[in-house]
């Protein structure tokens, strides 16, 4: 994996990038609820140390993903809608704050926004969810990050935004469907300086949480 990774390497750490690989593992099925995770035996299929593995389950653990026990070692958490749906109202709130510091610089110039509203009707022409999972978080990325204010961003980074917007979107949704329309209306209201940005904001943020 390390010379083959190489060139992305400038993008994504190799922790970043183990992380997706068994990210991507316990949504697959490959790794099943309660199943253990052997560190050494993905240190040896990807062919790097086990040094940046442990990094990753630690990583994952620390978002709930996984779980460790003495003499039992790592396994897969038996995630439900709700265990999903927890971060949501917190996410929300952080956003909604995010709304209103980034309100008038994203009045003026929206156009990180509406960047990633087309990657989104591309992926949503192809029902491409692995984009529109990635879309969908860039796009509250740059939100979060027009606020300018580096406590936000680091607390709404420590939610693992990404991860859980992906196991939302490729585990437990219902049925494929588009997300453009819904990114672009936020778009609209802070062009038009929308008074109720920041509730509309919320309110989107909650509308994406699971389904219990």
């Amino acid at each position: 994996m390390a010379s083959a990774a190489t060139p992305n390497l400038v993008v994504h750490s190799l922790r970043e990038q183990i992380r997706e690989h068994i990210l991507e593992g316990i949504v697959s099925g490959r790794w099943k609820p309660g199943e253990r995770i052997v560190e050494r035996r993905i240190a040896a299929e990807l062919q790097v140390s086990q040094t940046p593995v442990r990094e990753a389950l630690r990583e994952l653990e620390s978002l709930r993903l996984i779980e460790s026990a003495p003499n039992k070692g790592v396994r897969v958490r038996s995630l439900t809608a709700a265990d999903l749906k927890e971060g949501y109202p917190v996410r929300a709130g952080l956003e909604q704050v995010a709304a209103e510091l980034a309100a008038e610089r994203l009045a003026t110039d929206p156009s990180a926004l509406e960047r990633e509203v087309a990657a989104l009707r591309e992926a949503d022409a192809v029902l491409d969810g692995e984009s529109q999972a990635r879309h969908t978080v860039a796009f509250h990325e740059e939100l979060v990050r027009a606020a300018g204010n580096a406590v936000l961003t680091h607390a709404w980074q420590a939610l693992g935004i990404e991860v859980w917007t992906t196991l939302s979107i490729r585990w437990l949704s219902p049925a494929p469907r588009a997300y453009a329309d819904e990114h672009q209306e936020i778009v609209d209201a802070f062009v038009r300086r929308d008074p109720a940005i920041c509730a509309i904001v919320k309110a989107h943020v909650l509308s994406c949480a699971p389904q219990v």
